[in-house]
């Protein structure tokens, strides 16, 4: 059975990225949770189990196979069950799909780190930073260019539920967390995110986890 370990459901994006995709696999697995930054953390970082990502998480093990970034692991269970779970079938909206993935994996830097993710939270809005407005506004525009292009066929960017919105979902929680105005069409899409059963999983499962780190609790995280 695939097992994945994952950090704090309330503070771990890239968790969330990487439990997303596993459920969406269909596969059975197991999951670990470890505490992000408890007193156990630096020795628990040594272990065997997370050698392979210096530490990192999400990290799933499927046997002697491991995979510890969320795209590559969206990747592995696609070569598992195949593309159709993550990936539109059609080649032009796949090619976007998987550009924008791509993108949200190596970008929005600002947006990372003004914004941490807690979904445990809602704050009121605050004044917004040049880096991060150039950050919204350039993820808004992608998820305009697929709906239009692509998500009339559901609620999601490319219709159905893909990897793309795997990717978005913990900025989604993002914008809810820190009250981010964003265009209407923009708002009803993360509606649709945060509904999507997965998603609701992730949060009300967040919700009873005992762990609070103080840094992530604040307005504007540093």
């Amino acid at each position: 059975m695939l097992k994945l370990f994952i950090g704090n459901k309330a503070y771990s994006s890239w968790s969330m990225r990487g439990w997303l995709a596993v459920k969406q696999s269909g596969l059975p697995f197991e999951e670990a949770v470890v505490p992000l930054y408890d007193e156990e953390w630096d020795r628990r970082r040594e272990g065997a189990e997370f050698a392979p990502s210096s530490g990192k998480v999400p990290i799933l093990w499927d046997g002697e196979a491991v995979v510890w970034d969320s795209l590559a692991i969206i990747d592995y269970l696609a070569d598992k069950v195949g593309r159709a779970p993550f990936w539109p079938e059609d080649e032009a909206a796949r090619a976007m799909a998987r550009s924008m993935a791509a993108e949200m994996h190596s970008s929005f830097v600002a947006l990372r780190r003004e914004y941490s993710m807690n979904i445990r939270r809602q704050f009121p809005p605050q004044p917004i930073s040049e880096a991060a407005t150039a950050d919204i506004q350039r993820i808004v525009t992608l998820w305009a260019q697929a709906r239009a292009r692509w998500g009339t066929g559901g609620d999601f960017l490319f219709g159905q539920w893909s990897a793309a919105d795997i990717m978005f979902a913990p900025v989604v929680t993002r914008f809810f967390t820190y009250s981010i105005p964003i265009p209407r069409f923009a708002a009803t899409y993360g509606s649709a995110v945060l509904k999507h059963p997965f998603v609701r999983e992730w949060i009300e499962a967040a919700q009873d986890e005992p762990w609070v780190i103080e840094k992530f609790e604040q307005p504007v995280a540093g």
